[in-house]
């Protein structure tokens, strides 16, 4: 007897294999059992893939009278044999011999045969990966995450674990999470830290990427892929307190090849998607949104537009769209303004970069006309901005001067400066986060439906 997990691929080579009959166990939760004056039949899932196989019970079965009664969500442990099926609904079916009820769901099991709302799921958010959606989506998710590290290993890059507590904020936003173990004083709303675990003020990380700049400098070229933090009171679509990012760091590397790796890099994971996840793919392609397959496609077919932020600015002041936000010079790109350049005046994904020095943190360097810094922000269509990186700050005077107007006390980040100091070289990298990668490649438009568990503004439920 073979016990499998049912995967299309399994499935054509357990019946290629042989001539028979062939005897199989599975396990896993019914989806749907439907009684018919001859037989029962129980659609299986075990989580391996989007299909259920159906499975024949006859009434000669020993418990039959209480396997036509098993209800949605129970989990079972079937024996009997994999054979073509007779019906036109699906290829193979099990014809049963033993059924095994492990645990019987009672009839309030929250996910019928019914189309549920994302926001009902919200709440259910430790069932909804039961459901065809959200089993799909959690495939992917776990696919793409080894496409990620499959990558940066071809080109032999070293994953790099950062940390998730630090004392520094990398992109001097202020909207942190801090940790303690002290009481908070009620009338400042802040921790005393002189007697802390860490003796200083810490935070939950929202960016890796100064610890990896370190290790750039050392290895060469690194990256990380972890959960990030921000406490910023947003409950849109687009913003999560906890995420994932991508932070590759390239030494010995500036901003033109910076934009070619983020370029290649986001045709590699559309590829992967579209060809190695085709099944899980199809329920968004023909269920969330029918344009996501020609957007992707339409990235993969497309050299990226790269363009100066002044020139992004001329576009936008001169298009007759009535864009919410401001497009003078010195304002940073709305998803709006994104979403214009990409999908109605260039239809293609473009690059942007050569920032305003002023809107761009301290760590990005600072170009000859000393009024911009050598930024990249990458927009593809539906999402906007989906990955934002720059060439580092090599030059130790110049970026000192760049934390003095910023007003960033040297001494928190003595370590920082050692690099600059010890055999400093021209560097530079991306973030990329994570969900916003799974927005685009499913089409979801909701942040919280790409998390496993989100964690957003009053809501820590799970």
């Amino acid at each position: 007897m073979v016990k499998f997990k049912h995967q299309r691929s399994k499935i054509d080579a357990l019946l290629s294999s042989t001539t028979s009959q062939t005897k199989v166990m599975i396990t896993g939760w019914l989806k749907t059992r439907r009684i018919s004056k001859e037989c029962c039949f129980l659609e299986m899932n075990d989580g391996s893939c989007l299909a259920n196989i159906q499975v024949v019970v006859d009434p000669n079965l020993d418990n039959y009278s209480m396997v036509s009664k098993v209800t949605n969500g129970s989990a079972l442990v079937i024996q009997g044999d994999l054979v073509p099926s007779k019906g036109k609904e699906q290829q193979w079916e099990i014809m049963a011999h033993g059924v095994e009820v492990i645990h019987l769901a009672p009839e309030t099991y929250p996910l019928q045969k019914k189309r549920h709302t994302d926001e009902f799921l919200r709440t259910i958010a430790h069932l909804r990966p039961r459901t065809n959606k959200y089993g799909a989506m959690f495939r992917i998710r776990s696919a793409i995450s080894y496409a990620i590290h499959s990558f940066f290993n071809e080109k032999g890059f070293c994953y790099l674990h950062t940390p998730i507590i630090t004392s520094s904020d990398c992109e001097g936003a202020g909207q942190m999470f801090q940790v303690t173990t002290l009481s908070f004083d009620n009338s400042t709303h802040h921790v005393k830290n002189d007697n802390d675990f860490f003796g200083k003020t810490v935070n939950l990380t929202v960016s890796g990427q100064l610890s990896a700049e370190m290790f750039a400098l050392a290895l060469g070229d690194v990256y990380t892929f972890g959960p990030t933090f921000r406490a910023e009171n947003s409950n849109t679509r687009r913003h999560a307190a906890e995420f994932w990012m991508i932070e590759p760091e390239m030494a010995f590397c500036d901003i033109n090849e910076c934009m070619n790796l983020a370029e290649e890099f986001i045709t590699y994971l559309i590829h992967y998607a579209l060809t190695k996840c085709k099944s899980d793919m199809s329920v968004f392609i023909q269920y969330v949104d029918p344009t996501v397959e020609s957007t992707l496609n339409q990235i993969l077919s497309s050299d990226f537009e790269r363009i100066p932020y002044t020139e992004a600015i001329d576009i936008l002041n001169h298009s007759k769209e009535q864009f919410e936000y401001k497009t003078d010079y010195g304002q940073d790109l709305q998803t709006e303004h994104e979403r214009y350049l990409t999908e109605v005046h260039f239809k293609k994904p473009v690059i942007v970069y050569n920032y305003p020095e002023s809107i761009k943190p301290f760590y990005m360097r600072l170009n000859n006309d000393g009024k911009t810094v050598a930024a990249m922000d990458v927009l593809v269509p539906r999402i906007g901005e989906l990955i934002g990186g720059s060439q580092r700050e090599e030059r130790l005077d110049v970026l000192l001067q760049r934390m003095e107007k910023f007003g960033i006390p040297q001494e928190n980040y003595w370590w920082y400066l050692d690099s600059r100091r010890y055999g400093s070289v021209p560097h530079s990298g991306f973030g990329l986060g994570f969900e916003r990668l799974l927005m685009l490649l499913t089409g979801i438009n909701n942040i919280r439906d790409v998390i496993p568990f989100p964690r957003t503004p009053g809501a820590i439920e799970f």
